[in-house]
């Protein structure tokens, strides 16, 4: 897990470097927020595009050298951005960056199955989700400040952190290889081990009954990342006070690393269906407390209370949601599940970003941030359905 969790780690903090600066660049540049929004909705429209073509290049290639490509596509384009602050270049650059985000997300996610032992994969998912989620706590909200007070240059550069993760990508290749070959042996002799089929990843393919079956807890989690999408593109547009702005993400980052890793053991023990609903209605109640704080500046008192609401529903969510796409199918087609839930991750940050900006155009950030807690509030009767529904058959074509 060690090289994993550090190339995921200098992946995704590359990543948060540019999720709000990037936009915030553009707009200042004259691009206002909906070329604002179409910044993060292109470097996700190429991620989402990336990702089923994910498991074919780890098959072709193997994961240390796929991994190294997508961390350079990752992190090589960023210092580029201070070149101009004209939307065209910066679409140009972003869609370059949405490659190597679609690898990284479809990859790490699926090798943490491959990794651990179904009894604990709550747990090692939760792990997992903090070597994703302190660069977001850390560097997000870092990025805005360092902006306001330095200069943007020093954020662009500090995209490129994602080329420090090249290493560990290389050695988790070798480690992969290793298990792999292990398992090859212990197949021939006939002895099937704890973790299941070592080579899922790589003969995992996209196929009708493997996308049913992982559909509702896909289409759960895009519902909610359209929602966070959202609040990491504008918020430091919807609030004066960098600072304010900068705590805000920080705060937002934080309970969704805290809720991510401690919902791991919960869901374990308890079912990650049968959180859902509740997580969804939690977070639909701090989406609308977040649109109340912005929309008049005596109630701005509520804007981390509201964060840290919508940010514990942001990361729990993200940890049952991936956990069950998994119990849907064999070891197998872990590749293929870890790909659609990335998408329902990806296609619901990109959108969010957009629709956002799209409605805050029209009638501001407090109407865009109401929408998108009615979006939230109306999945929950789906995530019910994913506690009573029949048992799926255990091996899809």
């Amino acid at each position: 897990m060690r090289p994993l969790v550090v190339l995921t780690a200098a992946g995704f903090g590359g990543f948060a470097a540019l999720v709000s600066v990037a936009p915030l660049w553009v707009a200042r540049g004259g691009a206002g927020a909906f070329g604002a929004g179409l910044v993060t909705g292109v470097l996700l429209l190429l991620t989402i595009l990336t990702q089923p073509f994910v498991p074919w290049l780890l098959n072709r290639f193997g994961h240390g050298l796929v991994l190294a490509a997508g961390l350079v596509a990752l992190g090589l384009p960023a210092p580029f951005y201070v070149l101009s602050d004209q939307l065209w270049p910066i679409l140009l650059l972003s869609a370059v960056r949405g490659i190597g985000f679609g690898i990284l997300t479809v990859t790490g996610s699926a090798v943490v199955a491959e990794l651990v032992p179904r009894s604990r994969r709550g747990e090692a998912v939760g792990v997992y989700g903090l070597g994703v989620a302190v660069p977001n706590l850390v560097i997000l909200p870092a990025s805005v400040t360092i902006a306001d007070r330095l200069g943007f240059g020093w954020v662009f550069a500090l995209g490129a952190l994602s080329l420090l993760g090249i290493p560990a990508a290389l050695r988790l290749g070798v480690v992969l290889r290793r298990q792999a070959a292990d398992a090859a042996v212990a197949a021939d002799r006939g002895v099937v081990g704890e973790r299941g089929d070592r080579g899922a990843l790589r003969r995992s393919r996209l196929s009708r009954p493997v996308l049913l079956r992982v559909a509702l807890p896909a289409v759960v989690l895009f519902v909610v990342t359209v929602s966070g999408g959202g609040v990491m593109t504008f918020l430091p547009q919807a609030v004066a006070s960098s600072l304010l702005s900068s705590w805000g993400l920080f705060t937002l980052g934080a309970l969704a690393a805290v809720s991510r890793w401690w919902i791991g053991r919960i869901g374990d023990r308890r079912g990650n269906d049968r959180l859902m609903a509740p997580l969804l209605a939690l977070t639909a109640v701090g989406l609308v407390l977040l649109a109340l704080s912005v929309a008049d500046e005596a109630r701005l008192w509520l804007l981390l209370p509201a964060l840290a609401v919508v940010g514990f529903g942001y990361g729990a969510l993200q940890n049952v949601t991936l956990v069950s796409a998994f119990a849907q199918v064999t070891p197998r087609h872990y590749g293929s599940a870890s790909a659609v839930w990335n998408i329902g991750f990806d296609a619901g940050t990109g959108i969010g970003a957009v629709m956002i900006g799209l409605i805050a155009s029209a009638a501001g950030f407090p109407a865009g941030f109401v929408v998108s807690a009615v979006v939230v509030a109306a999945c929950i009767p789906l995530s019910l359905q994913m506690v009573s529904r029949r048992q799926w058959p255990r091996d899809p074509v």
